[in-house]
């Protein structure tokens, strides 16, 4: 369609789509039911924002990812489009205002969570807007049988009987076949058009590779491509600072990205990263959404993820040009007793978990009985020294009972200070006019933020500090002045995470945690990670793994590390491990000087040999058992 293109070119710079792109713009626009199944780099936001920009109301955006959904926000206001974000972060008047300007201020795209949905306020302005569109970002939230199950997504077809005549469009980046089928019944989708395209990367060569010292591995391999841009994803924030100060030990090029970093900090290090100044990404999953590099030539895993989902989307963020690229997880054995033991730990006893809630309330003050749709800040490290729990069964308990309704959890993301001016621009001069020392803070604000008067603002202290040749502390005094004045309304910055509950308390004998959130999600959590551990150890065809995985048409890529072994060598896997066994017991080094074959695939036989409990290593020498 003409227009979509234009848009796409007035406001993305872009004149053409990319394959199935224009396809799903169009089934949107013509007010289709849509379910979009997008890969990794696939340009999936697009697919929403283009018809939202085409379309004459505003487009509800659903998404779990609070920084995914914040990035899209300061994106879609860098291009001149009006858009809003509501979060638990936000206070009430916030909200309040957020709300309005979606009724009445020409906004066009207004994104929250889920659990915003129930919201009693978010509900009665959500039926006096004009809805065009409504989309379901992470659509595999919705499925239990999805990687991130959220209850709350099965709310979301309620707003159809709102507005009955907006489509719903749906988007994920992987779909099992039994995902797909929930996305389309519990969205309670009419005559959908259903857009897969295929998840095969061809591109992008899947390796794993067996360490004894994974960062030693990880800095061999950064220092002999020293020059290419990469991205190195851990699990916890502790490994990402451990590895990066290694790296940056043996003067390689890397920046570190994580929730926790302040909004300024996260700006510096993707700036840098984007321009090329920094080479390498040291991160957690927090980093990659929305985030739109094309020459990544690798993605390389210090610490894998329990699920195949979360490992593609994160691999598929290489090579996204077209070009080559590569995929590497490294790996030690003590790597899956690990993921198995973290699995463990996902799942406290409902006692405990029922522990946790009451010590939480009790934490927080909330007496029993009160607390519905009510934002506190959560300081998890002094709540767990208080009350006597871990870190880990206290965060883990607070996931299941979002999951299972009980409360919003929002991870300790960063959220820099928020303010509006509370009084008109008259009275505002007055109250200049009369307290000089606040008056070039007032100058300063009202010049650099145009909409301030109207909606909440974000502010870096560090910037206005300096231009106002003040210290942070003295910035902050006289913000708090103003507040104390009634001339701002402010919601000064926190990195602490937020608690909302979304019923009022119950007493704890009261609480019931749902059988489908417990034993039915760790169960399928269990086999999810039984797939993961099947993808690294086996000998077989990467990519056909992955695509067998997700109900694909499977065939031998000739590009992963297992092909590419099997084309170098003159027999199998499954021969090169009969002919291994015929020549024991011997020493790894006979072996070697007998076959002429890389001694790293005979390496990978034997300790697949090892796995399967067919041979085992005793006094220096391999035997068969």
């Amino acid at each position: 369609m003409q227009k979509s293109r234009e848009i796409l070119s007035k406001y993305w710079g872009h004149e053409s789509f990319r394959p199935l792109q224009e396809e799903i713009v169009d089934s949107v626009i013509y007010g289709h039911d849509t379910l979009a199944i997008l890969p990794t780099g696939g340009g999936k936001s697009i697919c929403f924002q283009v018809p939202g920009m085409g379309l004459d109301g505003i487009t509800l955006v659903v998404s779990p990812l609070i920084a995914l959904m914040q990035d899209q926000v300061d994106q879609l206001t860098a291009r001149g489009i009006k858009a809003q974000l509501i979060t638990s972060s936000l206070s009430y008047r916030e909200i309040d205002i957020a709300l309005d300007n979606c009724r009445f201020g020409g906004v066009k795209f207004l994104y929250t969570s889920p659990e915003r949905l129930k919201n009693t306020l978010f509900l009665e302005r959500f039926k006096e807007m004009s809805v065009s569109l409504i989309v379901v970002d992470e659509a595999h939230c919705i499925s239990e049988w999805g990687h991130d199950f959220r209850p709350a997504y099965r709310e979301i077809s309620k707003l159809r009987e709102v507005h009955p005549d907006a489509p719903i469009a749906a988007y994920t980046a992987s779909a099992r076949k039994a995902v797909q089928d929930d996305i389309l019944d519990l969205l309670k989708m009419r005559s959908p058009k259903v857009f897969s395209s295929s998840l095969a990367r061809p591109n992008i060569s899947y390796q794993v590779r067996a360490s004894n010292n994974k960062l030693k591995s990880i800095i061999e391999y950064s220092k002999e491509r020293s020059n290419e841009i990469s991205i190195i994803y851990c699990q916890t924030r502790r490994s990402v600072k451990e590895v990066v100060k290694q790296l940056r030990a043996f003067n390689l090029s890397a920046g570190f990205y994580h929730g926790g970093l302040s909004s300024e900090n996260r700006s510096y290090m993707l700036d840098a990263w984007m321009k090329g100044n920094l080479k390498i990404m040291v991160a957690t999953n927090a980093f990659g959404m929305g985030i739109d590099k094309s020459d990544v030539r690798s993605v390389l895993h210090y610490e894998i993820p329990g699920n195949l989902e979360a490992y593609y989307q994160e691999a598929g963020r290489s090579g996204r040009d077209g070009t080559a690229a590569t995929a590497i997880a490294f790996w030690e054995e003590k790597d899956i007793e690990q993921l198995q033991m973290n699995l463990l730990t996902k799942y406290p006893t409902r006692e405990k978990i029922k522990l946790i809630y009451n010590g939480v309330c009790n934490f927080l003050n909330i007496a029993i009985g009160s607390g519905e749709n009510e934002s506190y800040e959560f300081d998890l490290v002094k709540f767990t020294k208080s009350f006597e729990f871990s870190i880990s069964e206290t965060f883990y308990a607070l996931k299941i009972l979002q999951t299972n309704e009980d409360l919003a959890f929002s991870e300790g993301n960063f959220h820099p200070t928020r303010l509006k001016i509370a009084i008109g621009s008259s009275a505002l001069y007055k109250f200049q006019v009369g307290n000089d020392k606040v008056s070039s803070l007032i100058t300063l604000l009202t010049r650099s933020y145009p909409g301030i008067f109207e909606r909440f603002i974000r502010i870096h202290e560090n910037e206005l500090a300096d231009r106002l040749s003040i210290n942070i502390n003295q910035l902050n005094k006289q913000l708090k002045y103003l507040e104390q004045y009634g001339v701002i309304d402010v919601t000064f910055r926190s990195s602490l995470p937020t608690i909302t509950l979304l019923h009022e308390r119950l007493p704890e004998t009261y609480l019931t945690i749902i059988s489908e959130i417990y034993e039915k999600k760790r169960d399928l959590e269990t086999e999810k990670l039984r797939a993961l551990i099947q993808y690294i150890r086996s000998n077989q065809c990467r990519s056909m793994i992955i695509s067998t995985y997700f109900d694909q048409e499977a065939k031998k890529c000739g590009n992963c590390d297992n092909c590419r072994e099997e084309a170098e060598n003159s027999y199998t896997f499954e021969e090169l491990q009969v002919i291994v066994k015929n020549l024991l017991p011997t020493s790894i080094e006979s072996i070697i000087n007998q076959l002429t074959i890389r001694p790293e695939s005979i390496k990978k036989v034997l300790r697949h040999l090892i796995l399967e409990e067919e041979i085992e290593f005793r006094d220096d020498i391999y035997q068969n058992r």
